[in-house]
């Protein structure tokens, strides 16, 4: 099963900053080569979703309204540079409402899967791409293979205290969907395809 969970801000567009959301559509800036990575992803047959924080709604920093036609824009453009993103999930709670869709809660991911008539057993042979410690433990709490990547919040620097590690540390989402795709390659070399 060739699927992928990105995160957003960090790994497709650029980070805001610390404490700080994409709040309007011209403040949405792409990371030089994730779109020629999604692009490649989608050429290789893998299913793509989103999977991301965004708790400004919550906080009634931005409205939903406004998160809604940020993600429009995004899978447009996406489009328009060959790649498709299935879908995207976004967790719009306060970080204290308790909630199993804020990552590194996995009922984003569990709700993907269902789209695709598949539980979050099947989560073992996919791919969680993020850039903070929070999407690794979502990826590992979930069962996937995990990429960390070094375009967003958080460096190599924070990794050191982390009680989970990712599978892989990679400079960006371009680097990121190479791995993804020579894995799955060889996979299915091996006989053990794809499901």
């Amino acid at each position: 099963m060739k699927v992928v969970f990105l995160d957003r801000d960090g790994v497709i567009n650029k980070f805001p900053g610390n404490g700080s959301y994409v709040t309007k559509v011209k403040d949405f800036h792409f990371i030089p080569g994730a779109l020629e990575a999604i692009r490649s992803l989608t050429q290789s047959q893998h299913k793509i979703f989103v999977i991301s924080n965004q708790a400004g709604v919550g906080k009634g920093i931005y409205s939903l309204g406004k998160l809604q036609r940020i993600d429009a824009r995004m899978i447009k453009a996406v489009e328009k540079a060959g790649g498709k993103i299935r879908k995207s999930f976004y967790c719009t709670h306060r970080s204290d409402a308790g909630c199993d869709c804020r990552k590194p809660g996995i009922g984003l991911l569990k709700k993907a899967l269902k789209m695709l008539n598949k539980t979050i057993v099947h989560a073992q042979k996919a791919f969680f791409v993020g850039d903070t410690e929070g999407d690794i433990k979502t990826g590992h709490n979930a069962g996937c293979k995990t990429i960390f990547v070094l375009s967003g919040h958080e460096n190599r620097r924070y990794m050191r205290q982390w009680t989970v590690k990712p599978d892989y540390v990679v400079k960006d989402l371009k680097a990121a969907a190479r791995i993804i795709q020579n894995e799955n390659s060889s996979h299915s070399r091996n006989g053990r395809g794809r499901a």
